[in-house]
């Protein structure tokens, strides 16, 4: 009896690596090709040639450490907040409280608000005749009000730039966690309620643990955001606030300066990647290494 043939391997299809060409061209257009010319541009000297005089200029600029001081204080406080309100939020929403879907779209409006006209809205309240201030002499606890965002009083600018970040932000975090609950089956957190879990051991040791995907992506994305957080203190406190985003726009637009402009990009870009890389090894799921088990 003949032995049966083997069927020939053949040539794979080339399909699967046709489909990656449009996204390899975005990245590259959109994203590599930038990145590449911006860190060229910030090494580029003025008198031609490259050279470290636009970081040094950089460093050298009074606004400049003032700049990374506010973006860093702004970033550890409102990434915990944001993930806090956010993480309470989702978890009320999953309860299915009366008017949920009320909730639902109140707590996510702030999403389809420009940045500008947040920063306008909150400039509003905390400008000097706001309704802070007329609520303060209403209610006789203040005369002539506080100067809330006065260059005299940093503690006061960064709470208002903290609480309308907060407003403005909170919603898209809260939108991925809402959509990361969704896929998650209630009879885990029913299981470990019928075997005595309180609410904190369920919320530790089962939602969070399986909730860390989107928890992952909602941190990349708002603490990208978050270096870019810049019309709101634009709009609140001007020049009194620096951050590094609006340094780019002062050397670039101001100061017609591209070359250092890039050169705090840069410095955005690459604590940004740094960031992004340390969540994703600090949030990794067990296992899922490529090693054996």
């Amino acid at each position: 009896m003949a032995a049966a043939k083997k069927p020939s391997r053949g040539i794979r299809p080339p399909t699967p690596y046709l489909l990656l060409i449009p996204s390899t061209i975005f990245i590259l257009a959109l994203f590599a090709w930038p990145a590449v010319r911006g860190m060229l541009t910030s090494v580029e000297n003025p008198g031609g040639g490259f050279g470290w005089e636009n970081v040094r200029r950089m460093a050298a600029d009074p606004s400049f450490w003032p700049a990374v001081r506010n973006t860093l204080l702004l970033i550890v406080i409102v990434i915990p907040l944001q993930f806090a309100l956010a993480i309470t939020m989702a978890l009320l929403l999953r309860a299915r409280p009366r008017l949920s879907g009320f909730y639902f779209y109140a707590w996510a409006v702030p999403l389809a608000v420009s940045d500008l006209a947040a920063g306008l809205v909150w400039l509003s309240i905390f400008a000097d005749q706001g309704y802070l201030n007329s609520l303060l002499h209403d209610l006789g606890i203040s005369d002539s009000g506080y100067e809330w965002l006065s260059y005299q009083h940093p503690a006061t600018m960064l709470m208002a730039v903290v609480i309308a970040e907060l407003w403005r932000a909170t919603s898209l975090v809260f939108i991925i966690l809402v959509g990361g609950l969704s896929v998650i089956p209630k009879e885990y957190d029913e299981a470990a309620q019928v075997f005595g879990a309180t609410l904190w051991q369920r919320l530790r040791h089962v939602t969070l643990p399986l909730l860390r995907p989107s928890i992952q992506v909602a941190l990349i994305l708002r603490t990208i955001l978050a270096f870019q957080a810049f019309a709101v203190a634009q709009a609140l406190t001007g020049r009194n606030f620096p951050l590094l985003i609006g340094e780019t726009y002062q050397w670039y637009s101001v100061r017609q300066n591209p070359q250092v402009a890039s050169a705090v990009a840069m410095v955005i870009l690459a604590v940004s990647m740094f960031t992004a890389a340390v969540y994703l090894r600090a949030l990794r799921r067990p296992g899922v290494t490529g090693e054996a088990r």
